[in-house]
């Protein structure tokens, strides 16, 4: 059995220093011992399977235990948090949440909530897709023709115009191919400028 805490920081050694004296106590607490500390300077944003935390469940046994500071520190969508926490459940893996006092250990109440999570976490993926619809949708309504225009490939800085658009849709949890058919781009035309405008 390893015992690991994950910790999505800034850049501000204070902020590490802070998460890792209160996981610390938590664990204590919890009589967790030899914690290894996985940090990780990322946006909440980032898809949790490309960010460390991606990693290090991958490698997870059954019987691990896996400690946050807070559910914020997981990731920024409720998609995702509950997608990590449904990925744990699958492969039995405990998850400690200090702040929100939440623990997830194999118990049946914990099976029960996986289950719930797991659940919510499609219907939020139902929602996601609904959503992208009826923007499409929209859209189409105004007259805007849908797909990629003509000549658009590698004009990155004409989808300048879309930022707030763009912006709006990953805060929305949509996926990169949803977004390249509301802006009508190539998927990585959009990427691309996902990366140098640090929308993530």
């Amino acid at each position: 059995m390893a015992n690991f805490a994950y910790l999505r920081v800034s850049t501000d050694e204070q902020d590490v220093n802070n998460q890792k004296h209160g996981l610390l106590e938590y664990c204590n607490q919890k009589g967790l011992s030899n914690i290894e500390f996985i940090i990780d300077s990322v946006s909440g944003k980032a898809p949790w399977r490309e960010r460390k935390l991606g990693a290090l469940i991958s490698k997870m046994q059954a019987g691990d235990n896996l400690v946050f500071a807070e559910v914020s520190r997981m990731a920024r969508s409720t998609l995702q948090v509950l997608e990590i926490l449904s990925a744990c459940a699958e492969k039995e893996v405990n998850v400690y949440v200090a702040k929100q006092q939440m623990i997830l250990d194999g118990s049946m109440q914990a099976k029960i909530t996986a289950t719930v999570l797991g659940l919510a976490a499609a219907i939020e993926r139902e929602f996601i897709s609904q959503r992208t619809k009826e923007a499409l949708a929209a859209r189409k309504a105004k007259g805007f023709t849908l797909g990629r225009p003509d000549g658009s490939l590698n004009k990155i800085y004409a989808l300048d115009k879309y930022k707030a658009d763009i912006k709006k849709y990953l805060g929305m949890g949509l996926s990169l191919s949803a977004i390249a058919k509301l802006v009508e781009a190539l998927i990585p035309t959009v990427n691309d400028y996902i990366k140098r405008c640090g929308l993530r």
